[in-house]
């Protein structure tokens, strides 16, 4: 652990907080600056084999009479009756067989999310940690370090040892109670939930391209795809990375010379990332939906001319999943990368290591202009990010006001994309809120689309007839395998479907314009979006939420459903590099502002600057004490353009914070480039979570122009 770099936000002084107490060690969680409650399930554990057995001997070894795999974790789950539990897993740990045996674990008032416990242990030091030291806490508490984060200073994952005497989850809690761990993450695998599975037999076809209207549909619901198409249809050199359950590659939509690249199966770790299980039929549905080649015969994708990289997924989202997912993007050069999946859970946070990986990808790949990262929000009719009072649930599954959190839809650099229908509503399954970035067209709710469902963890009052709307057109398993008989399907749609749309018109815009980096994609896909309104009640909830605010965000459809033609007219004309400034501008806030506890409003200080001059450059100066910074979320708020996330809740127990963003450090600060200078400038401060205090110092504002 020798040779780290300080951290860039370099942290001065650590404050104590009790955390945790010693009862509640054991079933509480830390997860991206949060504590969540988990229980014990109470008749099954897991284990991993040593090096050299497999899942077959240990269950002989241990007299068990089988032990179910979870793919991809290299785990086992062993059933037990109750009031042997305890007594089971404690011989599993003594036996030279079993590397590692936990509890199994599900979220608290969940019980269907269930949390499979890794032998592994993330720990961010403090700034101020020596290798010493930190090498003297991991032998303390049987920890073995195995590798770095990459572009986390002083942060590395730990594998446990038989020295450690207690479990990841209890070992993080005892960690954060140290003052010179800023963080501490158990590495915990979750099943991955695909956002779809189509039902009903009676969509139509390729209408979300281009259409003149016709029945349940509006001439206005499409994306304008043929005007794009006479600029570009794509070329071999954009690479579209889909993600998913598996790919049939024998499909005729997906032949052509050059036309798959780099094929990976992150579940058997190999290079054919084939469907396996009957229910696998989605991944070939989204790669339709973006890439299938133009031959003449079936279907047309949004961007035909490009490549395609199909990778399977393990199913599961713990640490090392999503890490082998993004760092294979980037190291075979995914220009685009379309996910239609998220956690099988009602409130998921991303851990230190997730949000690091898809970070990375989308700032570092594509030579560092960045990965463009399209997630599906989602189909439950929920917010990415928010509570809903619940009710109505069968069997009371979720009950009162429950909060709601997608973490890969809210990732500040990913693309969020909701769902609209073919008569240009809201689709009546589609996720919402303030991150949705645009919309694109889908199917709307079949009948009993929030009844239980093969690949569905929740449910929810359920539409008894369908709504009016018509699916998605794709490309299917060949034969019987796959959700119709033939090629092709007429029953797919969901956010999954609208995901790929969203990823076939970034890769449009890159085919067009390669020089544009992954925010800007974001940044014109938002601009160039069609205000699409829908001014009726949610069928479910009656929300009203199809209209747009000022800055001309609607909480249903982003900023608008995506406009290929423009998009892509847009990107032509883009210039691809700013001008160097010629004069720099330096005002500052020296006026101390005391930071609410727990609010979501938070505090904002403010900056007057007159110049009217477009922006070149710009720098942020903050100093801010506060007795834990990890619960903190910095915000810049320009006069015009896009507010920037200057930091998220990743300070953990630090106390100071002295440090300068600049476009190096915050891409998304390239958003304010070439807008006038002249108004008002905001910084928020957002303190998210009870108990700890702070106070901004002051700020300074380098303006280049």
């Amino acid at each position: 652990m020798t040779g780290a770099n300080p951290l860039p936000n370099s942290s001065q002084g650590l404050s104590f907080t009790p955390g945790v107490l010693p009862a509640q060690q054991g079933l509480v969680l830390q997860r991206g600056g949060e504590e969540l409650a988990l229980e014990k399930v109470g008749d099954r554990f897991t284990l991993r084999p040593a090096e050299g057995h497999s899942l077959e001997d240990v269950a002989a070894l241990l007299g068990v009479e089988s032990i179910q795999p979870v793919p991809g974790v290299d785990l086992g789950v062993v059933q037990a009756a109750p009031d042997q539990l305890d007594a089971a897993i404690d011989r599993a740990r003594a036996h030279a067989a079993v590397a590692f045996a936990s509890h199994l674990y599900h979220m608290q008032n969940s019980s269907q999310n269930l949390v499979y416990l890794t032998d592994e242990i993330t720990v961010q030091f403090a700034a101020a940690t020596t290798a010493a030291t930190m090498q003297a806490i991991a032998t303390e508490n049987g920890l073995q370090a195995m590798q770095p984060v990459e572009t986390i200073p002083y942060t590395y994952v730990f594998r446990l040892t038989p020295q450690a005497t207690v479990n990841p989850i209890k070992l993080a809690n005892q960690l954060m109670r140290r003052p010179d761990v800023l963080t501490a993450e158990p590495n915990i695998a979750m099943r991955a939930q695909l956002h779809y599975r189509p039902r009903d037999s009676e969509y139509g076809r390729q209408w979300y391209l281009n259409n003149t209207g016709g029945a349940q549909i509006a001439p206005t619901a499409h994306i304008s795809v043929e005007p794009a198409w006479d600029i570009t249809r794509g070329i071999r050199s954009v690479v579209v990375a889909i993600t998913d359950d598996g790919f049939d590659l024998n499909h005729p939509d997906f032949q052509g010379k050059g036309k798959v690249v780099s094929p990976q199966d992150l579940k058997t770790r190999d290079t054919l990332p084939l469907p396996e299980a009957s229910q696998e039929s989605h991944g070939t549905a989204c790669a339709g939906v973006a890439i299938a080649e133009e031959n003449d015969a079936g279907i047309v994708g949004v961007a035909p001319g490009c490549s395609f990289m199909p990778i399977r997924t393990t199913g599961f989202l713990d640490d090392q999943a999503i890490e082998n997912l993004f760092n294979w993007v980037i190291q075979k050069g995914a220009w685009v990368v379309s996910c239609s999946w998220g956690a099988s859970a009602v409130y998921f946070s991303l851990s230190l290591r997730q949000r690091a990986a898809i970070s990375r990808a989308a700032t570092q790949g594509r030579n560092g202009k960045g990965c463009v990262i399209v997630f599906a929000a989602g189909n439950s009719n929920r917010p990415v990010s928010g509570s809903i009072n619940e009710q109505g649930w069968p069997q009371n599954v979720l009950s009162g006001v429950v909060n709601w959190l997608n973490g890969f839809a809210v990732h500040p650099d990913v693309i969020a994309v909701s769902a609209s229908t073919s008569l240009g509503k809201k689709a009546a399954y589609s996720n919402w809120g303030e991150a949705i970035a645009v919309a694109a067209p889908s199917n709307n709710a079949p009948p009993g689309i929030w009844l239980p469902q093969q690949g569905y963890v929740f449910t929810a009052p359920a539409v008894q007839t369908a709504l009016p709307g018509v699916g998605v057109f794709t490309t299917d398993r060949l034969g019987a395998a796959g959700y119709d008989p033939g090629s092709f399907t007429n029953t797919f749609g969901g956010t999954s479907s609208a995901c790929p749309v969203v990823a076939g018109v970034a890769a449009l815009v890159l085919s067009i314009n390669p020089y544009l980096t992954a925010r800007e994609v974001k940044q014109l896909l938002q601009e160039t979006a069609d205000k699409i309104v829908d001014p009726d009640p949610d069928p479910q909830f009656g929300l009203r939420l199809g209209t747009y605010n000022a800055g001309g965000h609607s909480q249903w459809f982003g900023y608008g459903k995506v406009n290929a033609a423009r998009a892509v007219d847009a990107a032509r004309r883009k210039l691809p590099r700013a001008i160097a400034p010629s004069q720099w501008l330096q005002q500052q806030n020296t006026t101390p502002l005391e930071i609410p506890d727990a609010s979501p409003r938070g505090a904002t200080s403010i900056i007057q600057v007159q110049d009217a001059r477009p922006l070149r450059d710009i720098r942020i100066t903050l100093d801010v004490e506060h007795s834990y910074l990890g619960d903190l979320e910095i915000i810049l708020m320009p006069p015009q353009g896009e507010a920037a996330l200057l930091q998220s809740r990743t300070l953990g127990r630090a106390t100071r914070l002295q440090t300068t963003y600049t476009l190096q450090t915050t891409p998304f600060l390239q958003y304010l480039l070439n807008l006038p200078a002249k108004g008002v400038w905001q910084l928020r401060l957002i303190d998210q979570a009870a108990l700890n205090t702070g106070r901004l110092l002051s700020w300074q504002l380098s303006l280049g122009v």
